[in-house]
């Protein structure tokens, strides 16, 4: 089988800090003088936001987050990630920067210096906070993410919990971000089901979703998703561990794909799922049976459907068609360690 991890691909579906090492972890745990933060136990998204908010402590100084933009970007490159797009919500940590525009700050500098090191694209996606964020400052999140449109913030997510924080009340928010240029990214359709996919495309306006995947139990959907050319940035093994499908088998990716829905393929938070990107690839070959034309048109929309300057896109979409048209090998490649946690 061809190599995946010299397949270009974009990572569009990453939340920032849960992208860290687990070794990083325990460092800046034990920094912190705090026991490391348990990343397992959960089978849902309550417990799962409980874990999170175990971790959110162990950040003190701004040189905690610049350790992470430097291990995301050295780990994105070793995976064949050409193009990253983080998320990113500031306010969990307005007690070590003071300010969400200080935060920006600090984290785009050093994911600009970060980028040119190890020769990949960074670009960050802004977040709303459904649950903690008010309508009133959602619109603030995005005036803030418009001010480093330019510098390096090219959309606006919405995150957290969709059940009973629908996307309706975000419509302002998205208008100013949308207006402003940036990209629709919110989540929807992962723990809610069409109508919020729906809601998401029709009020937020929608570029592209975080998830996305319960779109499938709406043909309707399904074709309003082929009419706008949006594509699902799916996480499969964070599907399976909050419980949002009961197996892998019976993950949506292939029938959406099989529709001609463009989907990317992500890792979300492999701090507490345990794949990487370039896992979750090799997961979708072995377990979900994606021939390489498949896992090559979810790299296509990965880069189509972000950011990218319009040179990196050239140059990725010809070194997947390379990739493609290479040879296979006689044998397979050992898959990497992919720990599950649960």
């Amino acid at each position: 089988m061809r190599d995946l991890r010299c397949l270009p691909k974009g990572h569009l579906h990453l939340h920032f800090e849960l992208g860290m090492r687990p070794a990083t972890l325990a460092d800046l745990a034990a920094a912190a003088g705090i026991p490391t933060p348990r990343t397992t136990g959960f089978s849902e998204f309550g417990g799962f936001s409980d874990v999170i908010g175990g971790i959110l402590p162990v950040f003190r100084q701004q040189a905690d987050f610049e350790r992470l933009v430097d291990e995301m970007v050295a780990d994105a490159a070793a995976e064949g990630v050409v193009y990253l797009e983080p998320s990113f919500w500031p306010y969990a940590h307005l007690g070590v920067f003071g300010s969400a525009d200080a935060a920006w700050e600090a984290v785009l500098a050093r994911s600009e210096l970060a980028a040119a090191r190890h020769g990949v694209t960074v670009r960050w996606m802004a977040a709303v906070d459904r649950v903690f964020d008010s309508s009133e400052r959602a619109v603030e999140v995005a005036r803030t993410a418009l001010r480093y449109a330019g510098h390096g913030v090219v959309g606006l997510g919405l995150h957290n919990d969709e059940n009973g924080w629908p996307p309706e009340p975000f419509e302002e928010a998205f208008r100013v971000a949308v207006d402003g240029g940036l990209l629709s990214t919110p989540h929807a359709g992962e723990l809610d089901g069409p109508a919020s996919v729906r809601g998401a495309i029709e009020t937020l306006r929608a570029d592209r979703l975080q998830h996305g995947i319960r779109a499938v139990e709406d043909p309707a959907l399904v074709d309003l998703l082929l009419e706008r050319e949006i594509c699902l940035d799916v996480c499969p093994t964070s599907n399976l561990l909050l419980s949002v499908v009961p197996s892998l088998g019976a993950h949506p990716l292939p029938a959406l794909l099989a529709a001609g829905v463009r989907c990317s393929i992500n890792a979300d938070d492999p701090l507490l799922f345990g794949p990487t990107c370039l896992e979750e690839y090799e997961l979708c070959r072995r377990e979900l049976g994606l021939s390489d034309e498949a896992l090559a048109a979810c790299a296509r929309s990965s880069v189509l459907a972000g950011a990218a300057p319009g040179p990196v896109r050239a140059a990725a979409l010809a070194g997947i068609d390379a990739w493609l048209a290479g040879p296979v090998a006689s044998s397979s490649p050992a898959p990497s360690a992919m720990p599950v946690h649960g």
